[in-house]
């Protein structure tokens, strides 16, 4: 999605600390990192540590506990008081949604491209509706809670990360005693507490929030926040949490007959619409036979520029269009839509649709303080760790794409593509969730790059989040900026599939990489690394000391001797000749992008030519066509592409 530029933002209030008391005994440790920060910084963060003291002795919480789901909420950020996507607020993630979400067009709402990707029928641009009025769940609304609870201002427990602390701490103690539960020093008695603060309505998502608190708290964690200061919470292995409690919270029984989700998450069935309508017109989805009839090889990331319950009501709309999943940003919930056999309408390239599954992760792209909660990130690593087991999908970035790695399939569609879920979203966590770390695998002469930032310390500049041309607030960042000369002085790449100056606009791609893409090297200068990108010599600054991308090697893929250069596709489709009588032969028609000789571009699946015909309601029609031509998908810019087989060698990228 091209993010919103008219999301509002908020900026922080004044910053007070809440009043520092003796701490209840426990595990958790509070450790600064050496090192002075700004002064508003330091001040935050010394109040942020001595809050969670105060708190946990004030509210009579387990320090340890009261860390462990802030951990989960907000990996202890607090985001200078913008709310995420739900209206959470601060460290604790306290909900208020009326005062924090606006409407916002929905992910496939707008712009020009076609979200099937086959140019079969009409784009499906349809309004998003959202109620007027309509009648909030408690998880969207647990700040006001909070506020009665302490007696505390609803602006100061937004704006202030102490007294957000505080709140949370209230809010899990008054769970704690509505469950007739001791206010226990033991973190083990507060399993049931710490699952009804998740606001799940039901128990396997109170469940998996609460399982994801506890494992935080068994293996410890640590890390640097947003305000410059390291946090760490010690490790209780040994710790094993009274589950028996959840029986006695209440909650509703989840049906997950008809899912397809691993037993580790909440998952439910809420299923898009097969239905015929129109002239022969249907939506929102094909049905298929899938991988019996073609493999499932890519899992697509999308974030849903829209709420959820917006995004619900559009998935059920069956002249929108559709994706597999969609996952809840307060508590890491998911909804199947589609079953894995079938092709859901999600990534503007039917190629990709018919060998894809999509999840739609709640967010929006260019707002980068709307953020993804720590409960999301991990309800989604293992979900796609489930279906990369089950299909036979590599965990690794030419696999696992972000929307905006999705080529356009022609030359007309490249200009329309989308771009979610953009720079912010962060793909270094993201992957070191999955267990599979951007991790060196050579040294300098491997011949490979591994993009791989610090994310909090990688700030490109960015323009466009709320008014067009003006620069975004300073943010962190999974993308790193590529130059035509070891210059940040010099012109930005050019993507010329586009048709227009590159920007630094968050919602232009032309001249970005991503975190865990691999590129051949081409050149090094001093802190400067040169790589293949769109058939040009693209550079980015690399220092030794603090660098941007690590060494690797692997197989790349360079034209053909006595060949100049070679075409790119955006979808590996098969010859004219592979087409049975009844089904039209689809063209193979190649970008805008050449890939010259002596350039390299790392490989990744060898593919035969595929196409699945289906441009009717009745299945009866659909079919499979593979041909003879074979491919090498590659990462080309920051989108993948296609060549043909014939047209390249394969190499080693060392030597």
């Amino acid at each position: 999605m091209r993010g919103s530029v008219t999301v509002p933002r908020r900026t922080a209030g004044h910053r007070t600390a809440r009043r520092t008391a003796g701490s209840l005994g426990s595990a958790a440790l509070l450790l600064p990192l050496l090192g002075a920060a700004p002064s508003e910084a330091q001040s935050t963060t010394d109040g942020l540590r001595s809050a969670f003291v105060s708190a946990a002795s004030e509210y009579l919480v387990p320090q340890s506990v009261l860390l462990g789901v802030s951990y989960l909420q907000s990996r202890w950020d607090t985001h200078g008081g913008a709310p995420s996507v739900t209206g959470g607020y601060g460290p604790m993630h306290l909900t208020d949604a009326r005062a924090a979400l606006a409407g916002a067009p929905a992910h496939h709402s707008e712009g020009t491209e076609d979200a099937r990707g086959d140019g079969a029928r009409a784009p499906l641009h349809p309004e998003t509706r959202i109620p007027e009025s309509s009648a909030l769940p408690a998880r969207l609304r647990t700040l006001s809670r909070a506020a009665e609870l302490t007696g505390l201002s609803a602006e100061r427990l937004r704006t202030d990360p102490a007294s957000n602390v505080a709140g949370g701490a209230a809010l899990l103690a008054a769970a704690q005693k509505d469950l007739g539960e001791p206010l226990s020093e033991d973190p083990a008695d507060w399993y049931g507490a710490v699952a009804r603060f998740s606001g799940a309505d039901d128990s396997a998502t109170a469940a998996a929030y609460a399982d994801d608190v506890y494992d935080v708290l068994r293996t410890g964690e640590e890390r640097t926040t947003d305000t410059g200061r390291r946090i760490a919470l010690a490790a209780q292995p040994d710790l094993v949490p009274d589950t028996a409690q959840l029986a006695r919270t209440g909650l509703r029984t989840l049906d997950r007959r008809e899912t397809e989700c691993p037993r580790t998450v909440s998952c439910e069935w809420i299923p898009a619409p097969y239905e015929e309508f129109g002239e022969g017109d249907y939506g929102n989805h094909d049905l298929g036979d899938r991988p019996a009839s073609q493999s499932i090889d890519y899992i697509v990331i999308h974030d849903t520029e829209g709420t959820w319950d917006t995004v619900l009501d559009l998935v059920q709309d069956p002249t929108y269009v559709s994706w597999n999943y969609s996952l809840r940003s307060t508590d890491g919930h998911i909804a199947q839509h589609v079953k894995a056999k079938d092709v859901a309408w999600h990534a503007g390239n039917w190629y990709v649709n018919a060998k894809s599954i999509g999840l739609e992760h709640e967010g929006f792209l260019a707002n980068p303080d709307a953020w993804y909660t720590e409960a999301m990130y991990r309800s989604s690593a293992r979900l796609v760790t489930y279906l990369a087991r089950k299909y036979d999908i590599p965990l690794d970035r030419q696999h696992i794409l972000g929307h905006d790695n999705v080529p356009g399939p022609t030359t007309s569609t490249v200009a329309g593509m989308h771009t979610d879920p953009g720079p912010y979203w962060d793909w270094r966590h993201y992957f070191e969730l999955l267990g599979r770390p951007f991790a060196p695998s050579a040294g300098k002469h491997g011949g490979l790059v591994t993009i791989r930032p610090d994310y909090a310390d990688n700030q490109p500049e960015y323009t466009g989040c709320v008014t067009q041309g003006k620069p975004c607030a300073a943010h962190g960042s999974s993308e790193v900026r590529l130059y035509s000369d070891h210059d940040e002085n010099s012109a930005l790449i050019k993507d010329v599939g586009l048709g227009t100056a590159p920007t630094p606009g968050v919602n232009d791609v032309s001249s970005r990489v991503s975190t865990g893409q691999q590129y051949a090297v081409a050149d090094r200068y001093g802190d400067w690394t040169a790589i293949w990108y769109l058939g040009q010599k693209a550079w980015f600054r690399n220092p030794g000391k603090n660098p941007t991308a690590v060494n690797a090697r692997g197989r790349v893929v360079t034209p053909r001797a006595g060949l100049q250069s070679v075409p790119v596709y955006g979808r590996a489709y098969p010859e004219a000749a592979a087409y049975p009588t009844g089904v039209p032969a689809q063209a193979v028609s190649p970008l805008p992008y050449q890939l010259p000789a002596g350039q390299r571009y790392v490989v990744g699946d060898r593919l035969p030519g595929e196409y699945y015909y289906a441009v009717t309601f009745s299945p009866d029609s659909h079919r499979v066509v593979i041909g003879e031509d074979v491919y090498y998908e590659i990462q080309f810019g920051h989108r993948v592409a296609f060549v043909r087989a014939a047209d390249v060698r394969v190499v080693p990228s060392a030597g």
